[in-house]
């Protein structure tokens, strides 16, 4: 004998009538639906043109007051019932079902490497609140706008040191960025060349079809034994793109001391060692003296390194008009079975 499905019996549960529920179906045909309405002022004008078009006998009876029988009300059911049918017909044929989307993000990512200068002079104030805030605050928006691609950090001042490995997780980087400070590095001072090597170093194995190095400093190179035009023609060889800003003002600066004296620096970057840098590496040397701009170079730099994404929709459709049809067929029988009972033969008031 065969057994019936354990889910045989759950379109007769009440709840599939529930406005949660009915809320909860996308509707293939939800103009049907507002036939609904329109079913129910039909047999309503059916039920008052019927009182008024009553057949009426005359007879003589003797005068007296005729009880009112709630038994007279079941005359109605059948009617009832069969609007019923009525309605959950055309809730089946609005096709109520449950759509589930997945959506699989897929993209060949680009590998990173932000190197970060965090010498005394990116203490300045003259992008607020230092050019060392503003530069990580960018940084941070700059990962939170990258999908699927490995991102590395390299912090440098007189020596380079690796922050980050390449790494998709970017929790971890957003932490690595957060706890950069002034004096992480003892030896003071620009070592741009040895933070290329670096970030180089990270990347030379790397079988990413597109590499590539941003480079944030405020000076010249004054510490590290390595040049870094050397260190560009490096990454050159290694197929990796270099991207140069030079952030900060120049002129006078006002500086806040150790004794909280405000005392006013002479600063002028020294551009053609950064162009040069970026031209070797066919890149892009960009300046910003202020916090909005350097905004805008990295949101450049984002869109020219963008990362192509793949996406793949899987759609689970399930249709629930069966359970609505089963409930109108019940009720067909239901009204077939009163029409011949003496239900509707129960006389009126």
């Amino acid at each position: 004998m065969r057994r019936l499905p354990d889910d045989f019996w759950d379109w007769l549960d009440l709840q599939w009538f529930s406005y949660s529920t009915l809320r909860s179906f996308d509707w293939v045909y939800p103009v049907v639906l507002y036939a609904l309405p329109v079913v129910f002022v039909l047999f309503l004008l059916r039920w008052l043109f019927s009182l008024n078009n009553k057949s009426k006998l005359d007879m003589a009876l003797f005068s007296g007051k005729v009880k009112w029988q709630w038994t007279s009300m079941l005359r109605f059911v059948p009617t009832l019932v069969f609007m019923l049918f009525m309605m959950l017909i055309l809730v089946a044929l609005a096709r109520p079902q449950r759509v589930n989307e997945q959506i699989e993000q897929s993209a060949a990512g680009i590998d990173i490497v932000l190197a970060l200068d965090v010498s005394g002079s990116m203490e300045l104030t003259d992008i607020k609140p230092n050019r060392l805030a503003a530069a990580k605050e960018v940084a941070l928006e700059f990962i939170n706008g990258r999908v699927q691609d490995r991102i590395g950090m390299v912090v440098f001042a007189g020596d380079a040191y690796s922050l980050a490995p390449l790494t998709t997780d970017y929790d971890l980087l957003r932490q690595s960025i957060n706890s950069v400070g002034f004096k992480m590095i003892p030896n003071d001072g620009t070592a741009i060349g040895s933070a290329l090597a670096v970030a180089i170093n990270r990347m030379r194995d790397s079988e990413s079809k597109s590499k590539v190095i941003i480079l944030v400093s405020d000076g010249e190179n004054t510490a590290g034994s390595l040049d870094p035009a050397l260190a560009a023609q490096l990454a050159y060889a290694y197929g990796i793109k270099l991207y140069t800003i030079g952030i900060g003002k120049d002129g006078q600066v006002a500086y806040e001391d150790e004794n909280g004296q405000i005392i006013y620096v002479d600063t002028k970057l020294d551009e053609s060692s950064l162009r040069q840098i970026a031209q070797i590496g066919e890149g892009t040397f960009f300046r910003a003296d202020s916090k909005d701009a350097l905004q805008v170079i990295f949101q450049n730099i984002n869109r020219l390194e963008k990362t192509e994404i793949t996406e793949k929709r899987f759609r689970d459709t399930k249709d629930y008009y069966q359970v609505y049809l089963k409930w109108a067929l019940l009720l067909l029988l239901i009204w077939m079975l009163l029409k011949n009972t003496f239900i509707t033969n129960v006389l009126e008031d």
